[in-house]
């Protein structure tokens, strides 16, 4: 099964229990908190602008970079996440959009982050993805990068059959903090800082978390090179 349609199933169905379960997780995860904010501080300080939360799901990270002052809006594969996104957080606009084929022009965004989203993108399809995060970020415009740590190499998947509450199929994949900062150097981007913090049950792996600047342009056959 492709990779999007198996994600999008899988989170049109758990969309209303997913949103439940998680709702007030961020006021409990000081770091989590800490590099939310520092993204949102530094694209203030580089003059604003529209940020793109990217994989938003039910719109609880939106919400958050809202409370603090960002103009942002929020893109999902699910239908189900973004009709939960909007009747939670009616103030910020939320569309059904694939990260692959991001609806923003080029260099339109101040900013853009990928919060636990390209854990569901195989390793072959992430340089695509990380180009298209540079196209629509503006230069000098920032990106921050979420998922949980890979101990085996650029990844480790795990199948999930049952999540919040449902029987599902989907595959998740835990990332190498190396290949991701290998990849964001391909797609134009320069690492401002990194924290890895360790897991907290009932997590099974350390999370990382990735702060960066869109730099220059850079050959298409350069980045495929670095794949």
């Amino acid at each position: 099964m492709d990779s999007e349609h198996e994600a999008r199933v899988a989170y049109d169905l758990v969309a209303e229990d997913y949103a439940a379960l998680l709702a007030g997780e961020l006021e409990k995860l000081p770091i989590e908190r800490a590099m939310l904010t520092a993204f949102a501080e530094q694209v203030a300080a580089d003059g604003g602008g529209a940020v793109a939360d990217l994989g938003c799901g039910p719109g609880r990270v939106s919400g958050f970079l809202a409370g603090i002052g960002v103009e942002v809006r929020g893109i999902d594969l699910s239908p189900g996440m973004i009709e939960v996104a909007r009747r939670d957080h009616p103030g910020i606009p939320f569309e059904v959009a694939s990260m692959a084929a991001l609806p923003f022009q080029d260099g339109e965004l101040a900013g853009a982050l990928a919060w636990y989203s390209i854990i569901h993108i195989p390793q072959d399809r992430q340089d695509a993805v990380f180009a298209e995060f540079a196209r629509v970020v503006r230069p000098g415009g920032r990106l921050l990068l979420a998922f949980q740590v890979s101990e085996h190499g650029d990844e480790d998947i795990v199948h999930l059959r049952q999540a919040y509450g449902h029987e599902l199929d989907l595959r998740t994949r835990r990332q190498s903090p190396d290949r991701a900062k290998q990849r964001l150097a391909a797609a134009g981007f320069s690492l401002v800082a990194e924290a890895t913090r360790e897991r907290i049950a009932p997590e099974k792996s350390r999370q990382a978390f990735l702060l960066a600047q869109r730099t220059a342009d850079v050959d298409s056959g350069d980045a495929a090179s670095a794949s």
